[in-house]
């Protein structure tokens, strides 16, 4: 019964080896991404004199909640490889800011990112007001204010979390 034991066990460990199948996918995705904010900033570089101010702020704001977007894929991968599939051999120093968040921390950061992204995504609706209804303004209102009242709950759940374990 022992060995039986020992043998799940071992696939048990043995499969957060999945987990590398997703973080493969995030780099692909990220890659992707990445050449699809080249393609953004080329389109701002080629207008940067037609465009009036309103709408090279719409574009900046673009460009910046991209750069957002991939700072939480780039942390997520980093963070979720070292918490959840080994830690990295090389490179000891590059990642060891982003190898130490635990799962609580790493919930807090994802959902602070959100928040970030959310704001642009907000601001960018109101700079653009007059061409949203009344109900649209309001329903990204309210999902960003439950975007930052869920942020704010992780914050609070992980600090009394910490108290306990204490």
């Amino acid at each position: 019964m022992k060995s039986l034991e020992l043998i799940v066990e071992r696939i048990i460990l043995s499969s957060r080896w999945l987990l590398v199948v997703f973080y493969l996918g995030l780099v692909a995705a990220l890659a992707l991404y990445g050449i699809s904010f080249i393609y953004k900033f080329l389109k701002v570089a080629g207008l940067v004199f037609v465009y009036d101010d309103a709408q090279m702020i719409l574009a900046m704001l673009g460009l910046i909640d991209a750069a957002l977007v991939a700072s939480l894929i780039v942390m997520v991968m980093i963070s979720g490889y070292e918490n959840f599939v080994s830690r990295f051999d090389e490179g000891e120093g590059e990642v060891s800011f982003l190898g130490k968040l635990d799962s609580g921390s790493l919930k807090i950061k994802v959902a602070s990112s959100i928040v970030a992204i959310s704001s642009i995504h907000l601001l960018q609706i109101f700079l653009n007001a007059q061409q949203f209804t009344s109900e649209k303004l309001m329903w990204a209102t309210i999902m960003h204010l439950a975007f930052v009242a869920s942020a704010v709950l992780l914050g609070s759940l992980e600090q009394i979390m910490s108290k306990l374990k204490k």
